[in-house]
């Protein structure tokens, strides 16, 4: 390789180190849970999407194990040319189910299948309409399109009614307004009730990723469309957070829609099947989840006591009530000094900076888990208070 290539992707590493804006990873030595292993000790977990509690759950792994036992370790193929088992048409449809939808189609990812979502279906001639906040993976997929895009400002009425009139006035054949059910850094949910009200005054389609709230938010974790109840024409999620914690996407919906996706979206045609035990949990986790009243309580619980406890120390908090809840520090380099030392404290945490937000709005972004006890909250809520007044993040 050419040593001026690697000279500048050395350079652009160390400026990503100067400004304090380099990952690092933590590896995990024992399985996902409230409490973990990681170098060699055991620490608070305050930074998984295991909102549930579901990815050592062993209904989960006893199905996991039972379809690698009758189905093998994974297809070796795409799903059209041979690599569609029954389990995945039985989650898919089980999915619709639990989702209210006609049918569903899987994905390797959320990332995928927002990925795939909308060059199949948008045209030149449409035109998609989308939250600023939305995640990165919505933005990859709408730029795959030739739909022509608008944009509004988060959560903002009226610049969405704006974008929608610029959409109509411009010609456009279809539009879709497309968001986040919950924006992940924020814990803020999209005003659904208020874009579906928008989008039936101009004839648009609601799109809905859900990923942050499949499994426990709405009735029996039916999502945020269920928790305002309303109706979402397009539903996306994932397999990965609440719903088991592994992998797998879908997009879910009416039934001409999954049709057409099945037969062009690229990442279903030209990626290689869900393995069975992915399948399989799937199934046994919405099983858990459709009768989980009581996780989804001590979830939220334990959301409401961690949120009262940072805000009495004296954090800088973002409003909400999901289980998302980001401490903020606004700057990148105390961000990850305050990770650290959690961490030396025995609590392991995330921090987040550009440009994953935008700068200036660095944080930590910690989230609840159903499985956290009252100590666990309580010792973190201690780690806290100490490590931020150490790093200058409280006074």
């Amino acid at each position: 390789m050419p040593a001026p290539f690697l000279d500048h992707i050395r350079a652009t590493l160390d400026e990503i180190r100067a400004d304090g804006l380099f990952k690092h990873e933590r590896q995990i030595t024992s399985a996902q849970g409230a409490r973990v292993e990681m170098e060699g000790r055991r620490v608070i977990n305050l930074c998984a999407n295991n909102y549930l509690g579901l990815a050592d759950h062993p209904a989960l792994v006893d199905a996991a194990t039972r379809a690698m036992q009758d189905h093998g370790f994974g297809l070796a193929s795409v799903r059209f040319i041979c690599g569609t088992q029954d389990l995945h048409r039985q989650l898919e449809t089980r999915l619709a189910q639990y989702l209210g939808t006609e049918d569903s189609i899987l994905f390797a990812a959320c990332f995928d299948a927002n990925g795939a979502l909308f060059e199949p279906l948008l045209g030149p001639q449409d035109a998609v309409i989308s939250d600023a906040l939305n995640h990165a993976s919505i933005i990859d997929g709408i730029r795959l399109s030739k739909a022509r895009r608008f944009r509004f400002a988060n959560s903002d009425m009226d610049d969405l009614e704006a974008q929608l009139q610029a959409a109509r006035q411009g010609g456009a054949r279809h539009v879709m307004i497309a968001t986040d059910g919950v924006f992940s850094m924020d814990g803020y949910l999209a005003k659904l009730p208020e874009i579906r009200a928008l989008a039936d005054r101009y004839d648009a389609l609601v799109m809905v990723d859900d990923c942050h709230a499949t499994g426990f938010m709405g009735p029996q974790g039916r999502g945020t469309p269920a928790h305002f109840g309303v109706r979402a024409d397009i539903l996306t999620g994932t397999l990965g957070k609440a719903l088991g914690g592994a992998l797998g996407g879908y997009v879910a919906g009416p039934q001409p829609v999954v049709d057409l996706l099945r037969q062009r979206a690229r990442p279903y045609l030209f990626s290689n099947a869900l393995p069975p035990a992915i399948t399989a949990a799937g199934l046994a986790a919405l099983d858990l989840v459709e009768a989980a009243d009581d996780l989804r309580a001590a979830l939220f619980d334990n959301a409401a006591h961690w949120r009262a406890g940072l805000a009495d120390a004296g954090f800088t908090l973002l409003p909400g009530d999901h289980p998302i809840i980001p401490v903020m520090t606004h700057d990148a380099h105390r961000a990850q000094a305050m990770a650290a030392r959690l961490f030396d404290l025995g609590v392991h945490v995330a921090s987040f900076f550009y440009p994953v937000v935008p700068k200036g709005q660095a944080r930590i972004r910690t989230q609840m888990n159903a499985r956290l006890t009252r100590d666990d909250l309580d010792e973190a809520l201690a780690a806290f208070t100490r490590a931020g007044r150490e790093t200058g993040v409280l006074p």
